[in-house]
C-alpha cells in the first residue's frame, strides 16, 4: 500500500464564470487509483457560493482521474459537485446534463493572455502599448514572446501529456503576451473534462512565476487595436465524418443560424466586445459560415468540402471564458434537431 495525494478539483457557484477550486486529501491504495476507487468528499459550500452558512455541505462526485507529474504518488480528480446527499446534482453543475455522445469529437482552442503586475507580459512597465499586433503570432525571439512565457506554455505541455490530457499543441497568439493550447477529446464530457482539467494545471503552474492567467475574452478593451481571446470550438459527429454531404451540411447550418441566440447565450460572458465583426470575428447579433473564413461565425475548412462535406467543422463564436460542458452541450442539441435521413 502507498500513500496517494488526492487533489480534488470542481467548478465553484460564482457567476458568469465559475472559478475552479482544489483540495487535497491523503489516502492508500496499492497503485493508482481508479475512478471507481475514489470516494466522494464534501466541502462547504458557503465559501464558493453554492450553499448557505446554515447548511453549508456540499459533495464532491470524482469523474475523471488523471496523474500528477509534479508530486511523487500525485492524482488530480475532476469532480461535479452534488447535493448533500451525494445523488442530486447541484444546479451549479452543468456536466449533470450536459448532452454527450461518445462519437461526437470536439477540439478547443484555449486562448489566454498572461499578465504580470497588471498587463500582459512584455507590456512597457507604467502604461502604454508595445509595437502594433503583426510579428507576436507564432513568433520567436525574446521582442516577441519575452523570457517567461515559453518556459511556462512548454512547461504545461508537458504536464498535460504526462496526465494523460490530449494536448494538441500550443502557439503564441495575434496579440502580445496572449497564447493559447488545443485540447481534443472523443465525447463532449470527455473533452471537457481535459478542457477544464488544462486550465486548473495551466493556473496552478503559474503560481509560481507571479503571472495570472487572464482569461476573459477582451482584457484590454474594445476600443483598441488587440485582439480579443476566443475558444474556438471544432465538432464532428459519426454522420458528418462518414455520410455528411451538402444538403446536410447546408441544413446544419440553418439550425445554427436558427439557434444563434441560444448559442450566444452559452458561448461566454462578454462576448459582444470581441465579437464585432474585426479581428478574425462576425458580429454577435449575425450568423454565417465561410470556407476557410476566419471572420465567419464557422469557419469550413477546404478539407471538408474536397471531402464531400464530411469531417470537421469550427464554430469560431465560443470566448475564452465559456464553459466548454455548455458550448459543446449546445452545440450537441442543434445537430440533434436536424435529421440525417
Amino acid at each position: 500500500m502507498a500513500k496517494y495525494k488526492l487533489e480534488y478539483i470542481w467548478l465553484d457557484g460564482y457567476e458568469p464564470v465559475a472559478n475552479l477550486r482544489g483540495k487535497t486529501q491523503v489516502k492508500e491504495f496499492s497503485a493508482f487509483p481508479k475512478l471507481s476507487e475514489l470516494p466522494m468528499w464534501g466541502f462547504d459550500g458557503s465559501s464558493t457560493r453554492q450553499a448557505e452558512g446554515h447548511n453549508s455541505d456540499c459533495m464532491l462526485k470524482p469523474v475523471a482521474v488523471y496523474p500528477d507529474a509534479t508530486k511523487v504518488n500525485g492524482v488530480l480528480v475532476m469532480c461535479e459537485v452534488m447535493m448533500p446527499d451525494g445523488t442530486t446534482p447541484h444546479p451549479s453543475n452543468g456536466r449533470a446534463t450536459i448532452h454527450d455522445d461518445p462519437d461526437a469529437w470536439f477540439g478547443f482552442e484555449q486562448e489566454y493572455f498572461l499578465y504580470k503586475d497588471g498587463a500582459p507580459l512584455g507590456f512597457p512597465p507604467g502604461g502604454g502599448f508595445p509595437p502594433p499586433q503583426g510579428e507576436y503570432y507564432t513568433g520567436v525571439g525574446f521582442k516577441n514572446v519575452g523570457h517567461i512565457a515559453r518556459e511556462i506554455v512548454d512547461t504545461h505541455l508537458d504536464l498535460c501529456l504526462a496526465a494523460g490530457i490530449n494536448h494538441e499543441g500550443i502557439n503564441a497568439e495575434v496579440a502580445k503576451g496572449q497564447w493559447e493550447f488545443q485540447i481534443f477529446g472523443k465525447g463532449s464530457a470527455t473533452a471537457a473534462d481535459q478542457m477544464w482539467m488544462a486550465r486548473y494545471l495551466l493556473l496552478r503552474l503559474c503560481e509560481k512565476y507571479s503571472v495570472d492567467v487572464v482569461w476573459h475574452c477582451k482584457p484590454l478593451g474594445k476600443d483598441v487595436d488587440w485582439n480579443g481571446s476566443g475558444m474556438h470550438s471544432n465538432f464532428s459527429t459519426k454522420h458528418l465524418r462518414e455520410v455528411g454531404g451538402k444538403p446536410y451540411f447546408e441544413a446544419l447550418m440553418a439550425a445554427f443560424d436558427k439557434y444563434k441566440n441560444e448559442h450566444i447565450a452559452v458561448y461566454g460572458p462578454d462576448n459582444h466586445l470581441r465579437l464585432t465583426g474585426l479581428h478574425e470575428t462576425q458580429s454577435i447579433d449575425k450568423f454565417n459560415y465561410g470556407i476557410a473564413n476566419r471572420g465567419a461565425s464557422v469557419r469550413v475548412p477546404h478539407s471538408f468540402v474536397n471531402a464531400g462535406y464530411k469531417g470537421y467543422l469550427e464554430d469560431r463564436r465560443p470566448n475564452s471564458q465559456g464553459d466548454p460542458y455548455k458550448i459543446a452541450s449546445r452545440i450537441l442539441q442543434t445537430i440533434a434537431t436536424v435529421p440525417t435521413k
